[in-house]
């Protein structure tokens, strides 16, 4: 059995671009790692979904991967393979595992089928190839894979080197009460934190997601651990306009990018086409959202 990841916050990168020609915008990536390491975060995730990782090619994602880890000192990571099918998330896999050396925590990995035994088949080939654990995120907005929550224990049960489940199908807090009923390893909740009080009281060790603001997510989940729900929910309610604001299908990216080029965190708010781009209509609401928050930290 390998060792369950850490409870608390890990914080999921953006990958910062620059330019006509979109390049990787290290010094961005080096500031935003610095926002997390300041808090401190337990961990960060690098190549999430939200991390662009499937516009990426292997020199883009080796790079994101070997700065990170070069700026972030000991604290450890979870790298995201986007691919689906196994033979490309291997590829993915030994990049992931080259580029993050000691820093690796574990590798994540979507659930590309609700057949366990063909997900299984899936992760035990990237395990037994690369000796890395496994986060096993199940995101069906981005795989397109619905799976139960029977079947994902049975994939666990039969995966040793799981270190952790991203539960991220909603209404995300029956999902992460049912896991943790059963499972011994971790369950984080993520879609921005949206519903992250909710996934506290049900039983999630913390958060894995990304947000423009992650000292919140920070907040809450130590007034949990200290106060239960009613203190996580004082604590976080002030931001919860915020997180829902930035979690919007299809444009969160954008938006959470343009927040963090206003926190002055990343240069640039750009997103990789075909993803979508800020709608003008929404840009001058991001001010009054940040007016609200700006005593709180």
């Amino acid at each position: 059995m390998s060792t369950p990841l850490a409870r608390g916050l890990w914080g999921v990168l953006a990958t910062p671009f620059t330019g006509p020609d979109f390049d990787v915008d290290t010094e961005s990536l080096r500031r935003e790692v610095q926002l997390y390491t300041q808090i401190p975060a337990t961990g960060m995730v690098v190549l999430g979904v939200f991390g662009e990782g499937a516009s990426l090619d292997t020199a883009e994602q080796s790079l994101i991967v070997r700065t990170v880890a070069d700026e972030a000192g000991d604290t450890p990571l979870v790298v995201g393979l986007s691919a689906r099918t196994t033979a490309v998330a291997i590829e993915q896999a030994y990049t992931a595992v080259d580029a993050a050396g000691s820093n690796l925590a574990a590798l994540m990995v979507q659930a590309n089928t609700g057949n366990p035994d063909l997900l299984t088949a899936h992760l035990t080939a990237i395990h037994e190839t690369t000796g890395a654990n496994i986060v096993l995120q199940d995101y069906p907005v981005a795989s397109g894979v619905k799976i139960s929550t029977a079947q994902i224990l049975a994939a666990v049960e039969r995966c040793p080197f799981i270190t952790a489940v991203k539960s991220e199908a909603p209404p995300t807090a029956v999902a992460i009460a049912q896991l943790t009923q059963v499972l011994d390893i971790p369950v984080f909740g993520g879609l921005g934190g949206v519903g992250l009080i909710d996934e506290l009281a049900a039983g999630a060790a913390g958060a894995m997601t990304g947000f423009s603001h992650p000292e919140a997510l920070q907040l809450a989940i130590t007034a949990n651990d200290d106060g239960g729900f009613r203190a996580a929910r004082d604590v976080f309610a002030p931001w919860l306009p915020l997180a829902n604001f930035e979690g919007q299908p299809g444009i969160g990216l954008a938006l959470r990018k343009e927040i963090l080029k206003r926190r002055g965190t990343i240069a640039e708010a750009l997103v990789r086409p075909p993803a979508p781009t800020l709608p003008a209509e929404l840009a001058d609401m991001i001010d009054a959202h940040l007016d609200a928050v700006k005593e709180l930290v």
